[in-house]
């Protein structure tokens, strides 16, 4: 199971969009929120909720697919967010995530009894292409125990 189909199982905020996870490697994760009138705002566009949940997701599914092998010894935590909203958003939005950090760096510190903390930035577009909005978030491994 990839990482992508294991958060889409096991997330109930993913399967409630019904986010598609397309992309889910180490060096980058694509999420997609399809178009739902039932999450739509004022304005016809995706929430800022959905917005928000939608980029989160992508900065978890970069996470464990960049740490997952240190699942054992640390927890991957959220320790905060920021998001700006650029565009409007209409229609279908996807995400994209990158690690802010080298994950060797990141678990060096952890090897070296440190709790890293660590960037993702996420982007999001519509389909023609337009940053809709951008989110940072920062995770840490906090060390079982």
């Amino acid at each position: 199971m990839s990482v992508g189909e294991m958060l889409a199982a096991t997330v109930p905020m993913a399967r409630t969009l019904k986010l598609e996870f397309q992309e889910t490697s180490p060096d980058k994760a694509v999420v997609a929120l399809p178009d739902q009138s039932d999450y739509h705002n004022h304005v016809g566009g995706p929430h800022a909720g959905a917005m928000f949940t939608l980029a989160e997701s992508a900065s978890g599914a970069i996470v464990l697919a960049a740490f997952g092998d240190q699942l054992s010894r640390a927890v991957p935590l959220a320790v905060s967010a920021e998001i700006h909203y650029k565009k409007l958003a209409m229609g279908p939005v996807t995400a994209t995530a990158t690690l802010g950090r080298p994950a060797a760096e990141v678990v060096a510190e952890l090897d070296a009894g440190g709790r890293p903390e660590f960037p993702v930035a996420i982007e999001m577009r519509r389909a023609d292409g337009a940053v809709t909005g951008e989110m940072t978030v920062v995770w840490t491994l906090r060390p079982n125990g």
